[in-house]
């Protein structure tokens, strides 16, 4: 299983970027996708979060400006980020807990980082 995410940029403040997140492989199902950015001690903080049941999660930071959706019969979430802050800032990661097809375990997957730049 690889997750393939996409969408950073260079924006001034204000403005929206649309990060995406695509899952590949020996899918048998996705549990939940979840987008995180890295902190300053390289750890990696929950941004938001989907399950396939509809629940979202989302940092206080995010709330009212990011919308995470997800088509997970396509194996596909996105992070709809507005209004973008120069503390928004970051590499994002999308990670995405699913039971892998070919030996019926679940574990947790990673993509790599896409890098998010908000100027002021």
């Amino acid at each position: 299983v690889q997750l393939q995410a996409s969408g950073g940029g260079l924006v001034q403040a204000g403005e929206s970027l649309r990060l995406s997140c695509a899952a590949s492989g020996d899918i048998f199902s996705i549990h939940a996708i979840g987008w995180y950015r890295q902190g300053p001690r390289n750890e990696r903080i929950v941004v938001a979060r989907l399950t396939s049941g509809g629940s979202t999660t989302y940092a206080d930071s995010a709330k009212g400006r990011f919308t995470i959706s997800g088509e997970f019969a396509h194996d596909t979430a996105y992070l709809q980020m507005n209004a973008l802050k120069p503390e928004d800032t970051g590499v994002y990661y999308c990670n995405a807990d699913i039971t892998d097809s070919d030996t019926d375990y679940r574990n947790d997957y990673w993509g790599q980082g896409t890098q998010v730049t908000v100027s002021s």
